[in-house]
C-alpha cells in the first residue's frame, strides 16, 4: 500500500501540524506496506516547560491527526493506532503507536485547512460581518468556548500577561524558551524549527531588544520594575475574540492533540487567523480564574486558549520545519 515515495508525501503533510514551542518531537518509519511506527525524539522534550512530557504527547497527537489527514487526501486511512511504549531497536527511539493503514479513505473536510493554517501572533484587524458570523459557526464546536470581542477579552489578555510573566519570571523556564527562539538569522536552526521573529510577528529590531530583554538584562529589569512593562502583549488583543479549547478530564493528551489540531483547522476553514495563548491553561492561577469566569461543560478541563480574529490581507503562511528526511 505503501511505498517509500507516497510514504514521504504523507509526512511532508503530517509535519505542518502544530507542537509546542515548535520542537516537532515526533518521528515517523515505515515498517511494512500498510504499518507505520509514530516515535519519539527524546531529545527534544521542554524539562521546564513541560517536565510531565504532557504537551509532547499533545504534540505527537496532533502530528498523528495530521497523518490521518494526509491519508484522507491519498484515499487511505488509519484503520487502527495500538498505543505502544517500547524502544525501537531499528531507530533508537521510543515508540508512542503502532499504525495500521488501509484503504477507503475519504478526503476529511478539514484537509483542505492544513496548507493555510498558520500562528499569527500580530494584532487581527477590526471584525467585520463575515468574522463574525464565523465565530458564531464556530461556537458550535464541542469543545470550544467563544468570547466575542470585548471587555472580557481585555481581562484575558490582561491575565494572559500575568501568566506569562510568571512562568518568565522562573529563570530555567526562561532560559528553555530563549533556547528555542531563533532570533537571529545567522542561527543555523532559522527555518527549521523554534520560534523566529517571522513566526512571532517581531521585526529585526525588536527581534533583538527580546534577545537582551530574555537574556542578560531581565534580572536588572525586573529589579528595576521594567521587565514585566516589555513583556505586555495585551494591546495586541484589540479587536480580537477568545476561544477556550476545552476537553474531557483525564483524556489521554494524544487524542487531545489530535482534537486540538482539529479544532485549529476549523478555525482556519472559516476564515479566522488564531493564536494560542498556551500560557492561561498551563499556569493554575489563571487556568481557574478563567474557568470561573467562562464554565466549562461539566467534566471538562482547560487544555488550551485561542486569540482569535481576522488577519491582515497579504500575511503569509510563514513555517520553519525540519527536513523531511
Amino acid at each position: 500500500m505503501l511505498d517509500s515515495n507516497l510514504f514521504r508525501d504523507l509526512i511532508a503533510e503530517a509535519s505542518l501540524a502544530p507542537s509546542v514551542h515548535n520542537i516537532q518531537p515526533t518521528r515517523w518509519r515505515l515498517l511494512a506496506a500498510d504499518t507505520v511506527l509514530l516515535l519519539e525524539d527524546g531529545q527534544r522534550r521542554l524539562p521546564a516547560a513541560d517536565p510531565t512530557g504532557h504537551d509532547v504527547r499533545l504534540s505527537h497527537g496532533a502530528a498523528l491527526e495530521g497523518l490521518s489527514l494526509a491519508c484522507s487526501r491519498h484515499g487511505l486511512r488509519i484503520a487502527q493506532v495500538a498505543l505502544d511504549d517500547r524502544l525501537d531497536e531499528a531507530s533508537g527511539l521510543r515508540v508512542i503507536a503502532r499504525l495500521t493503514l488501509a484503504s477507503g479513505g475519504i478526503e476529511d473536510p478539514l484537509a483542505s485547512a492544513v496548507a493555510g493554517r498558520r500562528s499569527w501572533r500580530g494584532r487581527f484587524l477590526p471584525a467585520n460581518a463575515e468574522i463574525e458570523d464565523s465565530l458564531q459557526k464556530l461556537a458550535a464546536a464541542p469543545d470550544l468556548l467563544i468570547v466575542p470581542p470585548g471587555p472580557a477579552v481585555a481581562e484575558i489578555a490582561e491575565l494572559g500577561d500575568r501568566a506569562g510573566f510568571h512562568f518568565l519570571c522562573e529563570d530555567e523556564h526562561r532560559r528553555e524558551l530563549l533556547a528555542w527562539m531563533r532570533l537571529s538569522r545567522s542561527d543555523p536552526r532559522y527555518g527549521r524549527d523554534g520560534l523566529n521573529p517571522e513566526a512571532m510577528g517581531f521585526g529585526r529590531v525588536e527581534a533583538m531588544g527580546v534577545s537582551l530583554v530574555l537574556g542578560p538584562f531581565f534580572p536588572w529589569l525586573r529589579r528595576l520594575g521594567l521587565a514585566e512593562p516589555l513583556s505586555r502583549e495585551r494591546g495586541k488583543a484589540a479587536s480580537s475574540a477568545i476561544a477556550l479549547f476545552h476537553r474531557p478530564e483525564g483524556e489521554d493528551p494524544l487524542e487531545t492533540g489530535r482534537a486540538f489540531y482539529r479544532a485549529w483547522l476549523a478555525m482556519t476553514a472559516r476564515g479566522l487567523g488564531a493564536c494560542p495563548i498556551s500560557v492561561l491553561a498551563d499556569w493554575p492561577v489563571s487556568n481557574a480564574v478563567l474557568v470561573q469566569r467562562h464554565p466549562l461543560p461539566a467534566g471538562c478541563r482547560l487544555v488550551n486558549v485561542f486569540r482569535l480574529g481576522r488577519v491582515p490581507s497579504g500575511a503569509g503562511v510563514v513555517r520553519a520545519r525540519l527536513p523531511i528526511g
